[in-house]
């Protein structure tokens, strides 16, 4: 190879280089700042292809997307002075790169730091002015909601936005927790107890009304059958009456054999009696 093909190959491979040093691709997750020998010289690039001068120009990029912060438990006191264990975590991003870059010197890892440390002291802050129960149950949104909106208003000039503040998980340390238990195994035993006092008495409610329902029936029962006895007595009374009036003599020979009849129903039954006793009235006559 001759020293001017040498020459030529080097001076493309040369322009090759500087070309493509000249170049750089902003995608459209990413937000782009351009320094020249170390100062800020544009911020607010587009996604697409753009140009820098080599060796003067250097680029740093950084994700434009929502980024999480995911703290570690921490503890906090609340209204009542009892500790509380919060798991949260931050969505955040970057919304301008040029105040993120010199506010947090272009580091990431940095401004997790002080995000967690800004929606730590909110948290700390919001948990010491409300009870274990609204924490826990009642205000736990508009808990969150007050963090997102104090941690905002201390990173408005770091290029940052706190998109959302969420809290996975509270739990009380483990004494708390026993003590709790204790008070809610108390509270349902008194509530079981509750239960079954009302039942034992509606029991006894129902039980006096059937009992009471019972002796009516059975009186009403009994004063009916009394009354339809009498009736029928009565009726047979007034049977007999007008058979008896009919023919006297022959009602009296009636009852006489009926009286015979029962007396002497048994071979081995047997009376002591006068022979003139008005009971052989009729067997006289027979004679």
């Amino acid at each position: 190879m001759s020293s001017r093909s040498i020459v030529f190959s080097v001076v493309i491979g040369l322009g090759l280089f500087i070309a493509s040093g000249s170049l750089f691709v902003v995608s459209e997750t990413e937000l782009a700042v351009k320094f020249r020998l170390g100062e800020i010289v544009k911020s607010d690039y587009e996604p697409g292809l753009h140009v820098k001068i080599p060796f003067v120009n250097n680029i740093r990029k950084y994700d434009r997307r929502i980024l999480t912060l995911d703290a570690r438990p921490a503890r906090y006191l609340t209204k009542e002075k009892k500790n509380v264990l919060v798991d949260f975590f931050v969505k955040w991003r970057i919304n301008d790169v040029e105040s993120f870059y010199k506010s947090m010197n272009g580091s990431v890892n940095t401004a997790r730091t002080r995000i967690y440390t800004i929606v730590n002291d909110g948290l700390r802050s919001e948990m010491s002015s409300r009870t274990v129960k609204e924490v826990i149950s009642g205000e736990r949104r508009a808990l969150m909601e007050k963090t997102k909106e104090i941690g905002n208003v201390s990173v408005k000039n770091f290029g940052i936005e706190i998109v959302d503040v969420r809290v996975k998980r509270m739990d009380y340390e483990q004494s708390i927790s026993a003590s709790i238990y204790r008070r809610m195994v108390a509270e349902r035993t008194r509530v079981a107890k509750e239960f079954r006092s009302k039942g034992a008495e509606a029991a006894e409610r129902i039980r006096a009304d059937a009992d009471r329902q019972r002796t009516v029936l059975l009186a009403e029962s009994y004063r009916t059958a009394q009354k339809t006895r009498g009736d029928g007595d009565a009726k047979a009374a007034s049977i007999y009456a007008q058979a008896y009036t009919k023919d006297k003599e022959f009602y009296a020979f009636y009852r006489s054999l009926n009286a015979y009849r029962t007396s002497f129903s048994n071979d081995n039954d047997l009376l002591v009696m006068q022979p003139d006793s008005e009971f052989f009235k009729y067997f006289k006559k027979a004679k």
